[in-house]
């Protein structure tokens, strides 16, 4: 899987090792945050690894991809969870800063998707889930480059869940809406309260909730399910 230091990445890596899954995980550098993770890992008595890899670079995407597979022997379930944000309002949002979220966000959806694709096709079976949000179904303030990439992570998982399922190769999105992470640790009280009151369930969600929802799809559970987007999101309106 991407994405898998911190956050809603580091729950999902977690739970489907809770589920007995061995777990390959990249980040851009091996630093102290994915040793920490391996280590957890590998206390919940499954095989983990983690890779130093960009895999919003096509060649780095290949390269993580090829070494998993020398170290694992075979890959049944993709998790593509790496994102970011950059956030400007349309008026003053350069054009880095939207290439930066699109290459991050949806190129690297690309780019694993390409990478693991020929495994999967000549064992006959794989699922890939990969992380959308809820921004990407209804759009947000001043999130425009991130409402984007995270729609177009949408259109190509439908596109691939057509082109893959003659395989038995299942592509699925989850689409979580405001989720507490260590990133929404320091909101003050009175804003957290405004947000979750817009919400039906009048909380935001839990980094697990997220991750039973991908184990669920990546799962035996659902073997007939297929190009569908699941939000996680409490209720939120337009998700």
């Amino acid at each position: 899987m991407t994405g898998a230091t911190r956050g809603i990445g580091h729950a999902i890596a977690i739970r489907f090792a809770k589920e007995g899954c061995n777990v390959a995980f990249c980040g851009r550098t091996r630093n102290a945050a994915m040793e920490s993770v391996e280590q957890e890992l590998l206390a919940l008595g499954v095989k983990a690894k983690g890779y130093a890899f960009n895999v919003s670079d096509y060649q780095q995407a290949q390269d993580f991809v090829k070494e998993v597979l020398a170290d694992f022997g075979s890959v049944d379930i993709l998790v593509n969870n790496a994102g970011i944000t950059n956030d400007a309002a349309v008026k003053r949002m350069t054009e880095e800063q939207f290439d930066q979220v699109m290459g991050v966000n949806l190129k690297s959806v690309f780019c694993m998707t390409k990478a693991i694709q020929p495994c999967m096709w000549k064992q006959g079976h794989g699922s890939i889930v990969n992380i959308g949000s809820v921004v990407g179904i209804a759009g947000n303030y001043n999130q425009a480059n991130y409402a984007a990439s995270k729609a177009g992570i949408i259109g190509f998982s439908k596109s691939c869940a057509k082109e893959f399922a003659a395989r038995n190769i299942r592509v699925n999105v989850v689409a979580p809406g405001f989720v507490q992470t260590e990133m929404t640790a320091d909101i003050p009280k009175e804003l957290m309260d405004t947000w979750c009151s817009r919400i039906p369930m009048k909380r935001p969600g839990t980094t697990d909730e997220v991750a039973q929802a991908c184990v669920f799809l990546a799962s035996d559970m659902c073997p007939y399910i297929t190009s569908v987007v699941l939000p996680v999101c409490g209720g939120m309106e337009d998700a």
